[in-house]
């Protein structure tokens, strides 16, 4: 199967290293990937017999531009260059998410479909804006859209939403969807500390970014929200029907009365279907053990489906970090090449 990627960010670098390691656990699902084509913003490699994914390795922990690999890198290489031979099968999205626009992973995932190329996505501004006529694309071109990686990485909240709810219409959705918010507010409870205090904590850790704001002011939640609901409940809503509240005001004496009740303060996402008219709202909750997403600590994130004929489903757990965000790609592609509903 020939492969092309754009990005090399963190995900991009663990994901090429992932498929290095994990080639003879792939080879026994006969799937056999040959990366013919990684860009970044310089340029990029092109190489149709396959890029040596170890040397690639070795280039990357050097911080080396792609432009300057030695066989094969090129500057200025890009998405037009590489549709030109038309020997690709899938096209692996991976540049940062652009939240207004959506590009420019919405033009590279059309040029890929327009071409009849499968492709996978991490990247959450697409499948926020523009998932239903990219999906429509996929479709009348007959190739799989996949996207499970931009809902809570290794969490499999879309792909078990879309698979194991078929048939069913939903009716809630409520997520603890980010897992560096959790593990502040579970610092803060444990530890006694402030807010600042458990954020320093997360980031020396490496938990949190250095801009830490998509996270803790509770956008990165709203936009995972935002891409379950209109997937999974087939909407058009927007980042501004949600209303988003973070975590960054949150205090001793709040967490001190939801403790003594028993409770955890979690910062929650929930969109909810009432008198037919859809309600999403982003803040801090404070949940008692009875709810499902109680028991979701640290790094670990959940979700929790409401439906119409199959009851209530949870699903629960998820390793954070680039290698769980990297795997979460490599199970999309796995899916793909067994023939998956993407």
């Amino acid at each position: 199967m020939k492969i092309g990627i754009i990005g090399n960010g963190g995900v991009g670098k663990a994901l090429i290293r992932l498929i290095h390691e994990k080639k003879e656990t792939l080879a026994k699902e006969g799937l056999t990937p040959v990366i013919c084509a990684h860009l970044d913003s310089t340029g990029g490699i092109y190489d149709l017999e396959g890029i040596d994914l170890k040397r690639l390795m070795q280039h990357n922990e050097k911080k080396e531009p792609l432009k300057d690999f030695p066989k094969g890198g090129s500057a200025g290489l890009s998405i037009d260059d590489i549709l030109e031979e038309k020997s690709m099968e899938v096209l692996i999205e991976l540049t940062p998410t652009n939240k207004k626009t959506g590009e420019p992973g919405i033009g590279h995932i059309t040029k890929a479909l327009e071409n009849e190329i499968h492709v996978i996505t991490a990247n959450k501004g697409p499948v926020m804006i523009a998932y239903h006529s990219l999906k429509a694309l996929a479709n009348r071109k007959r190739r799989q859209f996949w996207i499970g990686c931009t809902t809570g990485g290794a969490l499999p909240a879309i792909n078990g939403g879309l698979i194991d709810l078929a048939g069913s219409e939903i009716t809630s959705i409520t997520g603890v969807l980010n897992g560096t918010t959790n593990y502040i507010l579970e610092e803060m409870k444990t530890r006694e500390c402030t807010y600042r205090e458990a954020l320093q904590k997360a980031q020396k850790d490496g938990i949190a970014e250095t801009d830490p704001s998509l996270d803790v002011e509770g956008w990165d939640t709203a936009m995972k929200l935002l891409i379950l609901t209109n997937v999974l409940m087939n909407q058009n809503k927007q980042l501004s029907d949600i209303k988003v509240r973070g975590i960054t005001e949150i205090d001793q004496a709040e967490i001190g009365r939801a403790t003594g009740e028993g409770g955890k303060i979690k910062l929650v996402g929930r969109t909810r279907l009432e008198k037919e008219k859809i309600l999403m709202t982003v803040q801090p909750e404070t949940l008692y053990p009875e709810d499902f997403l109680f028991q979701v600590d640290g790094k670990n994130k959940g979700v929790h489906y409401t439906t119409d004929t199959l009851g209530d489903i949870g699903i629960l757990g998820g390793a954070s970090g680039l290698t769980a965000a990297a795997a979460s790609v490599l199970r999309d592609l796995i899916n793909l090449h067994r023939g998956g509903c993407g």
